[in-house]
């Protein structure tokens, strides 16, 4: 089903407070990952706003869907965007990587039970979700309505293991696996073209067997269908390519693999929160 207009200014306006929080907390820690979480907030927004089944008010909820963040280093927008839906208080953004708070620099389990996996060492998430989507498949069959979810980055798809995660994915015919590349061709040394290049990246996923979806990872229509057409593939597991801009929303910071994780001080935070203000969105900052 197509989105309204009026869902999708809805979205674009998350996805733009999404941002703002990312700037403003990661700014307060004095650390953390920039570029990718800014770039993946519109995916963000989609899935917690349009196409997960959860319930921040019972987070346990046993039909629910299971969301799995390979690159953990890209947290602070998974954490704004459960913030804003409710799973805890946007206030507790602010306590992103302090000692003693539930929002690690890397998404821990252990602190934050509404997780379904720690994640941190990059390539095992999708090794994860090929798991919890094998077992699902063993326990309910072509029944069940739930989806896993694995959200990879361009660069740990150097790491080894997940070609093993996707071969296997490909053997078992995961209908109910969606992953989702950031494809924003950056990593922390460069880009990923020139540290190792990925290209052609579709055809490698096609020969695992995989149904393969490319989308502007910052359309609001294409990326809400692309996962509801994952939801009519049976006999493989859903991979789709989002083609995203690293620091997306913020002009310095755009396809400069430098902010990939640099240290934003009060004169980068200020200049913006200013830019991204002028995108709309319902929240203020000081």
């Amino acid at each position: 089903m197509a989105l309204t207009d009026e869902q999708i200014t809805g979205l674009e306006e998350k996805a733009n407070d999404i941002r703002i929080s990312i700037i403003d907390i990661v700014e307060d820690a004095g650390s953390g990952h920039v570029a990718g979480p800014l770039d993946m907030a519109d995916i963000f927004a989609v899935l917690f706003f349009h196409t997960l089944r959860h319930d921040p008010k019972n987070p346990s909820w046993p039909e629910r869907d299971r969301l799995v963040l390979s690159n953990g280093h890209i947290c602070p927008v998974l954490y704004a965007a459960m913030a804003y839906s409710g799973y805890f208080s946007v206030e507790e953004l602010k306590t992103l990587r302090q000692f003693g708070s539930r929002l690690q620099g890397h998404p821990h389990r252990d602190f934050l039970p509404m997780l379904e996996t720690s994640s941190g060492p990059l390539g095992l998430g999708l090794s994860q979700a090929v798991g919890m989507a094998l077992a699902d498949k063993i326990d309910h069959g072509l029944t069940s309505a739930r989806r896993i979810y694995a959200l990879l980055s361009d660069g740990e798809l150097e790491e080894g293991n997940t070609w093993e995660a996707a071969m296997l994915a490909g053997k078992e015919k995961l209908h109910n696996l969606v992953a989702v590349i950031d494809r924003n061709n950056i990593q922390i040394d460069g880009y990923t073209e020139n540290v190792m290049p990925l290209e052609p990246l579709s055809d490698k996923w096609r020969a695992w067997n995989w149904h393969v979806i490319e989308i502007d990872g910052h359309n609001m229509e294409e990326i809400a269908d692309s996962f509801e057409a994952a939801k009519s593939i049976f006999g493989k597991p859903t991979i789709i390519i989002a083609h995203t801009i690293a620091g997306k929303g913020v002009k310095e910071f755009e396809r400069d693999y430098r902010w990939h994780s640099q240290i934003i001080n009060k004169e980068k935070e200020k200049m913006a929160l200013k830019e991204l203000r002028t995108l709309g969105g319902k929240i203020e900052k000081e």
